[in-house]
């Protein structure tokens, strides 16, 4: 146990191990040794040369030695003046509460109508509700206008832009087809066959009888005006470009793998599983089609 010193003015009192003695240091008032630095800073919260909220005398004195010190003082307060019983007495206080922070003041932040502690808050509940229902209101219109706007903006993103659009159509003048010829364009990145048909062709292609046929379709199904044929021009099979005016058939013919196409793009023999796309489009005159 370390040895702790303690000594107030009348009499001077020496604890050493709870033994109470005369010591040399009678008359010189409030002179304390400590044995230890943790003994020092105890003490030294007990004069208040630290602040009270770190007051250390409860944390570091063990309960022999706050039993030895308030033994002590019980027999130097004995002897000693009221006044110096006051001073030895508040050497053990601790503080137990904070009462010298201030509570701040929230006034700035508070409605009128509720400041006044004498006055019901039910008298002004319905002013207060008129203003919380319009700051309610008007967060909510902000809100879905802003939601609308972010969600338009962010499909207009994802749609196609001008350039893309444009090369969605392509218009075609007809009149630059000779009858019984057919004229490659490029749409979409594919090859498209344009094909005008003689009469001959477009009596032949409609008497095909539908059984004989692997993807069964008939030719006025396929056409719009049955002097032209439009479709893809990408094999079935395997995505090759076929030959026009080619084929045991005389319509298209694709030399990768002999699939034969007749002048309806119909499949007639060969891999090729179904027959040639048919595209959308429209006669915007006798002269003229748009494709897409």
């Amino acid at each position: 146990m370390s040895v702790t010193f303690f000594m107030i003015r009348l009499p001077v009192v020496c604890l050493v191990h709870g033994v109470s003695v005369e010591g040399p240091l009678k008359g010189r008032s409030d002179r304390i040794c400590c044995s230890s630095a943790g003994e020092m800073a105890t003490l030294a919260g007990c004069r208040g040369l630290l602040s009270p909220s770190l007051n250390p005398a409860r944390l570091l004195l063990s309960r022999q030695a706050r039993a030895a010190v308030t033994g002590a003082m019980s027999v130097g307060q004995a002897a000693a003046s009221p006044g110096e019983k006051s001073q030895s007495a508040g050497i053990l206080g601790v503080r137990l509460a904070h009462t010298d922070i201030s509570i701040p003041d929230f006034s700035d932040y508070r409605r009128p109508d509720v400041q006044d502690p004498k006055k019901s808050a039910q008298d002004s509940s319905e002013t207060r509700k008129v203003f919380s229902y319009l700051v309610t209101g008007s967060t909510a219109v902000v809100g879905v206008y802003t939601a609308k706007t972010v969600v338009t903006q962010f499909v207009s993103s994802m749609s196609a832009s001008a350039d893309v659009l444009a090369l969605s159509k392509i218009e075609i003048k007809l009149s630059d087809i000779p009858e019984g010829k057919n004229m490659t364009f490029k749409w979409r990145g594919k090859p498209l066959f344009v094909r005008h048909r003689t009469d001959k062709e477009i009596a032949a292609e409609a008497s095909v009888d539908l059984s004989e046929l692997r993807d069964p379709q008939h030719d006025k199904d396929r056409v719009t005006n049955p002097s032209w044929v439009i479709v893809i021009g990408v094999c079935t099979h395997l995505g090759c470009v076929p030959i026009a005016n080619a084929g045991e058939y005389g319509g298209y013919y694709c030399p990768c793998h002999g699939s034969h196409y007749d002048a309806s793009g119909r499949i007639r023999k060969g891999p090729a599983p179904l027959n040639l796309e048919v595209p959308y489009y429209e006669f915007a005159d006798d002269n003229t089609v748009i494709v897409g």
